[in-house]
């Protein structure tokens, strides 16, 4: 390190200084590391600043004026994604399920010049035996379903007669599947169950067994940005798109936060928190510092998996008793504690609001440990 930054050293973080070394010339960097550590000192937070109800009101506040829900992509009223307090809400509970799925699916070259776009996209996106039925026909005495084939879906997926009965087969128990030229004809294999109200059960069925492409993905919209085109998805299947050859692996996301962390891990996970919830954000107008959103998500992801700030996640992990309790089924929590004897130190905002006590909130109060040198002297 140049002796311009040695004094600065312990002040500011060591990877600022090498940073500022690499990037800055040599003629500038006095003044420079002046403004650096100027800048770094007043960005820090005073001791006793409560950065946590700082970051709850500075989210929660303009959280009250989100109002849109939804947002279409041009032209394509399929493909809405939760937009506004609902996304928020749906991040920040850590939920598995999200309402609008969806993916943003970089390629390699030469396909993201365009190449073979909509084939590729055919490639991702889920088909079910129903894309390539043109005509389906209920024959109520044989108790047998037939479909008529399409066969122009068919050349464009891929896909042959002997494809599509074997995928029957495999999608569904308790039929007999045949296929001819363009027709396949599906048959219950017993005999008691051939009521129309069955037969029309099978026909609905097939329509939806799985036939090729990747699972989950319903929609695919190849999208060109600036120079380089992409394809965005409804639904999503992260580990299955990762295998796909034509992947760009390094770029490719989705908005599920729970399949981030199980295919990428909590790191990954805990950098679309941020992402996910400064872009609702920013995208309805609002002005909220990106670490007090930094903070949430080191809150949710601190025990090595994303848990979501509800009763099951982040707060049952409390180690106050009371806490615990001030949540639902008290009875249950303070029972556990009493059968076990566990103590509770009070360290925490909720349990004393519930004793009437000052509340310890603030970052890096230093505590009284020694007596000072007047107090020895009164005794």
């Amino acid at each position: 390190m140049k002796p311009e930054l040695k004094k600065y050293d312990g002040i500011v973080p060591k990877n600022l200084l090498e940073e500022l070394e690499e990037k800055c010339p040599a003629s500038k960097l006095k003044k420079a590391a002046e403004k650096l550590c100027e800048q770094y000192l007043k960005a820090k937070v005073d001791s006793g600043e409560s950065v946590g109800l700082v970051s709850a009101e500075s989210i929660g506040e303009p959280g009250t004026q989100m109002t849109l829900n939804t947002f279409h992509f041009a032209g394509v009223a399929e493909m809405n994604v939760t937009m506004g307090l609902p996304r928020i809400i749906e991040i920040l509970d850590g939920r598995k399920n999200v309402k609008t799925p969806m993916m943003e699916i970089f390629l390699k070259s030469p396909y993201n010049k365009g190449k073979d776009i909509r084939k590729i996209a055919l490639a991702v996106k889920e088909h079910k035996v129903g894309d390539i039925i043109s005509e389906f026909t209920i024959n109520v005495m044989d108790g047998k379903v037939e479909a008529k084939l399409n066969k122009e879906s068919m050349k464009e997926l891929g896909v042959n007669n002997a494809a599509v009965c074997s995928a029957i087969k495999k999608g569904m128990k308790g039929v007999n599947v045949k296929g001819s030229d363009d027709m396949i004809s599906i048959k219950l294999k017993s005999k008691d169950e051939k009521s129309l109200h069955e037969i029309y059960k099978v026909k609905e069925k097939a329509k939806d067994v799985y036939l090729k492409g990747i699972k989950g993905i319903s929609q695919v919209l190849p999208v060109k940005r600036k120079e380089e085109f992409l394809i965005i998805t409804a639904g999503s299947n992260l580990k299955k798109v990762f295998e796909l050859d034509f992947v760009d692996a390094s770029k490719t996301r989705t908005n599920s936060i729970c399949e981030i962390d199980n295919v990428l891990g909590v790191e990954a996970a805990r950098s679309a928190i941020i992402d996910e919830v400064y872009k609702v954000i920013e995208a309805q107008g609002l002005n909220v510092d990106i670490r007090h959103i930094m903070l949430i998500a080191d809150t949710m992801c601190s025990s090595g998996r994303v848990k979501g700030i509800t009763r099951y996640g982040v707060v049952s992990e409390k180690a106050s008793v009371l806490a615990r309790a001030s949540f639902e089924t008290p009875i249950k929590h303070l029972i556990n504690a009493s059968l076990v004897g566990e103590v509770d130190m009070l360290n925490s905002v909720v349990e004393n609001v519930m004793l009437n006590q000052p509340v310890p909130v603030g970052t890096g109060l230093p505590g009284l440990v020694t007596k000072g040198e007047g107090s020895s002297k009164k005794k």
